[in-house]
């Protein structure tokens, strides 16, 4: 029985990363199906909504989504596709990798972001001229989800035993703390060794001595800007894929956005997206063509070709056509 793939490029460089990525999963000769879906800003002018319904029941019906990016409607497109898969966790990897000029080569970093929760899910308000209000919702059910999510995740793995919980609770003592202390008191029943560290101290140590982490859960927010940071320190946005779980279902996506600099050029780096790809073969149990498209990047990132914002001249026809002959 095939595997259904919805396909949404997006705006900008994501309608040329997902096909670049849709071209190496086609090389391994798997039973997909790939259905596409329309969401973006073009759409919106069009039709009037960043994400259609029909978009919407596609990324809820499918056994997993690849996605592009999203530009002024990334909030209107991203946050509903992520409840589509009823994802609770973002995973996002941070890894460093040979022939790639990273600020710390020796990075090599998980990312695990509670994705249904704080502010991004909060209301905003305007209750005067003068004053706007954004609520943050917290709860012991959704933190403790997260956790063992993250105690089963460093539990399966080879690499991993242990994780470090990143909150600003000194600060936030009321969501913060009840996050805190329902992803710890998890830890502690399942047996996992924890370590905590304030959000923005965690920011200046990732910088000076990324290697003293390993797998970080934090809080939505937290893990979206500390990812972005973590970014920089390996070579930048282009090489971060990242995976949004839930129970039943997924989403596959790029941390990068449209880069209208540069869209349309046929320049964009496609690594991430590949990447993310390789996120989603391993989710659906793919594992040894996950790895194989893993080792095929890591190769094309060390020996060349590369494109410009990784010092090369390639175009991302050329890089994804080099992936998928080392394939």
């Amino acid at each position: 029985m095939s595997e259904r793939i919805a396909v949404i490029e997006g705006d900008g460089i994501g309608q040329e990363v997902i096909p670049a990525a849709i071209d190496v999963l086609e090389s391994l000769d798997l039973d997909f199906e790939f259905v596409e879906g329309e969401a973006g800003d073009a759409v919106k002018e069009a039709t009037g909504e960043a994400l259609p319904q029909s978009t919407y029941d596609l990324a809820a019906d499918a056994d997993a989504t690849l996605f592009g990016a999203a530009g002024e409607t990334a909030a209107d497109v991203i946050l509903p596709l992520r409840d589509a898969v009823d994802s609770f966790v973002n995973i996002r990897p941070a890894k460093a990798y040979p022939g790639v000029d990273a600020v710390r080569p020796e990075t090599d970093l998980v990312f695990l972001r509670e994705n249904t929760e704080g502010v991004y899910s909060g209301h905003e308000d305007d209750l005067s001229d003068d004053l706007s209000t954004l609520t943050r919702v917290v709860t012991t059910s959704a933190s403790e989800k997260l956790a063992h999510f993250a105690c089963d995740y460093v539990e399966d793995s080879d690499d991993h035993d242990d994780f470090s919980v990143v909150h600003k609770a000194n600060v936030m003592r009321k969501t913060d703390g009840r996050f805190r202390d329902a992803v710890v008191g998890v830890a502690e029943e399942q047996g996992v060794d924890t370590d905590e560290v304030l959000m923005d101290a965690f920011a200046t140590h990732v910088c000076l001595d990324p290697e003293q982490f390993d797998v970080i859960v934090c809080p939505n927010l937290a893990g979206d800007v500390l990812s972005d940071l973590a970014a920089g320190l390996v070579g930048g946005l282009g090489l971060l894929p990242s995976a949004n779980i839930g129970d039943d279902n997924a989403l596959f996506e790029p941390v990068h956005g449209t880069a209208p600099d540069i869209a349309g050029q046929g320049i964009a780096n496609p690594t991430a997206t590949i990447l993310s790809a390789a996120l989603m073969l391993d989710h659906l149990g793919y594992t040894e063509e996950a790895d194989r498209v893993e080792t095929a990047v890591e190769s094309v990132l060390a020996e060349g070709p590369r494109t410009g914002d990784l010092g090369g001249d390639a175009d991302t026809d050329e890089v994804t056509a080099a992936i998928v002959d080392r394939l």
